[in-house]
């Protein structure tokens, strides 16, 4: 599908899930870059995982907008209150929407379903009818590797079928593309639906392995490392992530319409991932080195004592691999960087966050 150009400066971007892990870069790198312009960052700022990693990042939000040619708001708030979303809407009139709140975590879902469908459901539905009701050039928002399921097909297409998905949050981010496709089809509103695959890097989510295991190391704790270490991971660092989403906000679907004069639907859907897949027990390896070298653990930790081999938990899976080619083929962009770079500089922010 041919693309349409959007030049961000000037316009007001509402970017919901700010200022979560991957929300936060990409507010800090729209701050950057924009000349002019408004930026609204949305968040409930819940305790899903500990509220000073969000705190943290909004001051560095708040710092990156004193030195920013564009402006930034933030806004605590859920995008399931329908009141908030349409008060933000009819208030600031976002042109471009970056939906990037959602329930994660698959095995959260297991124990914890309302979350997910009152989050990744109900709040996606406000955030289209929104954008049905206001003038919006481009909605993007997050997907997951997750809705892959148990696919053996690797690695994982955009034309692949999916729809066995293994847990209700992968259920979830499936009923996200389809409804946005009918919204596209119905309303004409140009959607791009972004899968990513185990987004890791500096300030990320604790509830993530890297970050757990090295909080649990770190405290002389053991990790369990799931399948016996049978797993594979598209491991994504955090920078290519949001090259990608600030590639896609400037590149919509193009508006057409078919051979009966209806809209066609301007939508997309694009995996985000390494086209890499790492080993578990390597990844493990390489993390472990670069706490070492980061002075977190000592050069004599006896790795050996505190790892724990055991089965495939209920809602994962085993493999994770991203075929990104046609997010190349659109926007000349695939991920680059590997996992002993994305892992240093984990460690090395980890060492200075905790210190502190």
């Amino acid at each position: 599908m041919g693309k349409v150009n959007i030049d961000i400066n000037g316009k007001t971007i509402l970017v919901t899930g700010s200022p979560g892990f991957i929300g936060a870069n990409l507010v800090l790198r729209l701050l950057k870059e924009m000349t002019s312009g408004t930026v609204i960052s949305l968040d409930n700022m819940n305790n899903y995982y500990d509220v000073r990693l969000k705190e943290y990042r909004l001051s560095l939000i708040e710092d990156a907008a004193k030195t920013s040619k564009a402006q930034h708001i933030f806004i605590k708030g859920s995008i399931a209150d329908k009141a908030l979303i349409t008060e933000i809407f009819e208030k600031y009139k976002p042109e471009i929407v970056v939906n990037l709140a959602a329930q994660a975590g698959v095995r959260y879902s297991i124990e914890n379903p309302d979350v997910y469908i009152e989050s990744n459901i109900i709040g996606f539905y406000n955030i289209l009818e929104a954008c049905r009701n206001y003038t919006v050039e481009h909605l993007v928002y997050a997907s997951s590797s997750s809705v892959y399921g148990g696919n053996k097909k690797v690695p994982f297409s955009v034309e692949d079928k999916v729809d066995n998905p293994v847990s209700l949050y992968a259920a979830t981010k499936k009923s996200n593309e389809l409804i946005a496709h009918c919204y596209s089809k119905l309303y004409n509103i140009p959607t791009t639906g972004l899968r990513f695959f185990t987004v890791y890097g500096p300030c990320g989510r604790p509830d993530m392995f890297y970050f757990s295991a090295t909080n649990k190391l770190s405290a002389g704790e053991k990790i369990k490392i799931f399948n016996y270490g049978n797993c594979k991971r598209d491991f994504t660092y955090i920078d290519d992530i949001v090259e990608g989403v600030f590639r896609v906000i400037k590149g919509a679907p193009e508006k057409k319409n078919g051979d009966d004069g209806l809209p066609l639907p301007p939508y997309a859907v694009y995996n985000i991932g390494g086209g890499t897949p790492e080993n578990l027990l390597d990844y493990i390896d390489t993390l472990q080195k670069e706490l070492v070298l980061a002075g977190i653990l000592p050069e004599d930790y006896d790795f050996e004592a505190h790892r724990e081999l055991v089965g495939m938990q209920p809602g994962d899976v085993p493999v994770t691999y991203a075929d990104s080619s046609a997010l190349e083929k659109d926007y000349g962009f695939r991920p680059t960087i590997d996992i002993k770079k994305g892992l240093h500089n984990f460690a090395v922010w980890y060492k200075e966050y905790y210190t502190k």
